[in-house]
This record gives structure tokens, sequence and C-alpha cells, in this order.
């Protein structure tokens, strides 16, 4: 059976640790409250001294992919030896993922450290906007300050929601990467591709190099618009740069990738699906493009195998548990539930695969099911903590109207929704003990992170 998680919040001496108090600060400003406008982050930067401008960034948005290639870009440049400050958003298991220097997430100490420093001013926009200031305004602000003091050689930022009008879009970065996009957020984004790339746009500036994954039509012909009007340079995944030949290697893939001024052959990468080599080749234009690769000499072959090899991205087709395999996969929209089916049918062979499934209520759930259905003998629905969560009872009747009754099962609660899929997937005596069988938990970065702390004690068994 899988324990509930123990994290203790109290030290010995009786007093709330440090990191709890600011987390219970932040989530008292709504983690999901959404403020579009750069109003209250411009005059909260400002009395900050404008850390933001104390380092050039990469800026990266996209409806898939975002988390993995920002990953990737700083892995790389921390490999060429620059000092690196890392934003990513939402985290797996503790916020302070967010907010990382050089490569390393901030300690829990230095975390709480920053938020006090910069509370006195949080306080001051607060009194001169309304709504305050956000929960994600809070920790942008936190994390562009604690570049500024690192220092850092450079910012590789990925946006919050959107482009346009993201509390990040204060940046104006040198090189703006954009991963494929798709239908997501269309509530607050638009209700086309289209009008979901013309908001994430939004990020590319005068003079900027556009590093695009290759992209549905309509989203191409919006991005290539935004760089005319701007006068960007762009640099196209499957034009100027790209993924010439992949590979399935154990743990991984074996990539020949084509940079924006040099090829790279016998890339090994440990991240599993097609979408992760694409997610590699817009990496590595970046990092040139922001380099200036090009006007001079190329990355070094050895330092570029190297940085791929040492890659890890959590949550994404990660394997937690052998015998059998349990593996944990962020898929929170159609788009993503597609590439997930993809590398797990390229990567692994799974003769029986049940499915635990929990989303947010405000995604397009029955295209998830939908997506997934081929590839699940069964699936297990349940409920994430989020506010957002769609309830479990909602979640079941969908998924009985794809999946079919007799293949749907409920659980309340996420340990006991893996429990029983884990018991429905050894349930065929033919199988028992076959490293065929396998458990999949997706369907949001919430249940993912939820699920990798349920499963961290049995991790190695």
């Amino acid at each position: 059976m899988l324990g509930r998680g123990s994290y203790d919040p109290v030290v010995s001496n009786g007093e709330v640790d440090p990191l709890t108090r600011v987390e219970k600060a932040l989530d008292a400003r709504g983690p999901t409250r959404m403020s579009p406008g750069h109003s209250r982050i411009h005059d909260l930067l400002g009395l900050l001294g404008d850390p933001h401008r104390a380092y050039p960034s990469i800026h990266l948005t996209g409806t898939n992919g975002k988390t993995s290639t920002t990953r990737m870009i700083d892995t790389l440049l921390g490999g060429l030896g620059l000092r690196t400050g890392r934003y990513i958003s939402p985290h797996l298991e503790s916020i302070t993922e967010r907010i990382a220097i050089d490569g390393q997430p901030l300690s829990n100490e230095r975390f709480a450290e920053v938020y006090d420093e910069i509370e006195p001013f949080v306080d001051i926009v607060d009194g001169r906007h309304d709504p305050g200031v956000s929960y994600f305004e809070v920790v942008t602000a936190m994390a562009f300050a604690a570049f500024a003091d690192a220092p850092v050689d450079v910012a590789v930022v990925e946006v919050g929601l959107g482009g346009r009008f993201d509390t990040t879009n204060v940046l104006h970065a040198p090189v703006a990467v954009i991963t494929p996009i798709s239908l997501d957020h269309t509530q607050v984004l638009g209700s086309t591709v289209a009008e979901i790339a013309a908001d994430k746009a939004g990020i590319v500036y005068d003079g900027a190099t556009l590093v695009t994954a290759q992209q549905p039509p309509e989203a191409a012909e919006v991005l290539l618009r935004r760089a005319v009007e701007v006068g960007a340079t762009v640099a196209r995944e499957g034009m100027e740069f790209g993924v010439v030949h992949r590979s399935v290697a154990v743990g991984g893939q074996l990539l020949t990738l084509q940079g924006l001024a040099e090829r790279y052959d016998d890339v090994f990468l440990p991240l599993h699906g097609a979408h992760q080599a694409g997610n590699a080749a817009c990496a590595l234009a970046a990092v040139e493009a922001f380099l200036g690769v090009g006007a001079r000499e190329p990355l070094a072959a050895d330092i570029v195998r190297d940085a791929f090899a040492s890659v890890e991205s959590p949550g994404r087709l990660e394997v937690l548990r052998r015998g059998p395999t349990v593996i944990v996969d962020g898929a929170h929209n159609p788009a993503g539930a597609d590439v997930l089916v993809a590398g797990l049918q390229e990567a692994f062979a799974f003769r029986r695969l049940v499915g635990v499934v929990a989303v947010l209520g405000d995604k397009d759930v029955a295209g998830i099911l939908a997506a997934l259905e081929p590839l699940l003998a069964e699936v297990v629905v349940t409920q994430n903590s989020s506010p957002r969560a769609m309830p479990v009872d909602d979640l079941a009747a969908l998924a009985a109207e794809v999946f079919g009754e007799d293949r749907v099962t409920v659980a309340s609660r996420l340990d006991e929704a893996i429990d029983e899929a884990i018991r429905l997937a050894e349930d065929d005596p033919s199988l028992v003990g076959d490293a065929g069988v396998g458990v999949l938990v997706t369907g949001s970065i919430v249940t993912v992170g939820e699920a990798r702390r349920l499963l961290r004690p049995t991790l190695g068994r």
C-alpha cells in the first residue's frame, strides 16, 4: 500500500518553518487567480530596482513542451560555463522548484529569504492597486530578484499562461522560443489555434530572434506575421534547424540535430518520444541564437552531447517504479495526451497498461480520455487536490462514455486509485511478474506531483 506523505511543517522549536509560512502567505493571494495586465508587476519591479534588466533572458511559451525545453536550455547554457537562472511553472512537488540557479532549485531557507526581502514592496503595491499583487506576480518578482542577486549570466524564463499579457512578459528577451501550439486555456487565450498563437506571439519583440517549433499552419502564419511586424529574425524547426535523425535507445533516444550553424551527431537524450527530440532541437537553436553562433565558432560538440545526456524532465514519461512499472506524465490536454501515447508506444512494450486519471475541470477532458482510450486496458478515475479539480463522479461519467462502464473504476483518493490500478494491472494471472504490465498516472501536473510524493517511498522497489 502507498503512504500518504508525512511532511511536518513544524521545526524542533515549535515554530512553523519558513517555507510553510511563505506558502501560506502566497496561498492567501489565490494561486489560481488571474489578473491580466502588467501594471502591478511593473510597479513592483520598479520598486525593486528592475532586477529583470540586470541580465539577458531567453523567454519561452507554447502549449506543450515549455518546461522540458526550458530545462534543456538551462542545462546546455550551464554546460557552456554560464551561470543560469531558471523559472518554470507550475511546480510538481515543491514551490521552490520554480526558481533555480545553476540548475538547482532554491533551498527552502533561501526561498523564504527572498520572499521576506520583497514583501515590504509587495505591500506597497497592494495599496496602489485593486486587486492587489497576485500569487504568480509575487513569485515572478522573487525569481527576477533572486537572479539579479546571484547574479546570473542569463535567465531562462517560462511564461505562466499565454504570452502577451503574462506577468513574465516584461522581459523583452533577445531570444523568444515558442513550442508547439494547440488548443488549451481556450476560455482565456482564444477559441482557435490562430487566436492562441496571436497571444503567445506577444513575447516576440523588435530585434529578437524567434525560435519556433513545427506549428500548425494557422499558428505558423500568425507567428511569422508578428516577426515581420517587429523585425524579428526567425528560426523554424524543419527549416533553419531540426532533428535530422532519431532512434530509440535504452533509457531514451539517440539524435542527430541540425543547429543553426552546425550538425551535432550521436546526441543521447535520456527522455522518450519524438516530441522531446523536437524540444531538444529548439533548445539547441535557442542557445545558438542567444550566443550568436553562426557569427562565430559552433558550440563544442562534446559539450552539447554531455549537456543533453544529463537533461532531466521530471513528470514527463517518468518511470517511478518497476514491478509493475509505474509511469507518470503531466499530459493535460489532447495534444499532450497524443504525444504521451506515441512516446509510450515507441519506448515501451506494454501488454497490459492500466491508467490512473485525475484532471482539472477547465480542460478538454473528453479529448484527453479519447486519446488515452486505445492505449489503456482499464482506467481508474480519481481526483487531485487542486481547487480546480474535476469532481470524480463527473470524470467517471465522461470516462464511461469513452471507455465503457466495464473498463472504468472509481477511487475517491489518488493513493487508493494507484493501489487499485496496480491490482488491476496484475489481475491477469498469465501476466503476473511480466515486464509488460504497467500503470500510467496522468491528466494533470498536479496529479503527477502528488503521485510522485506518494510513490517516493517505493522508488527502487
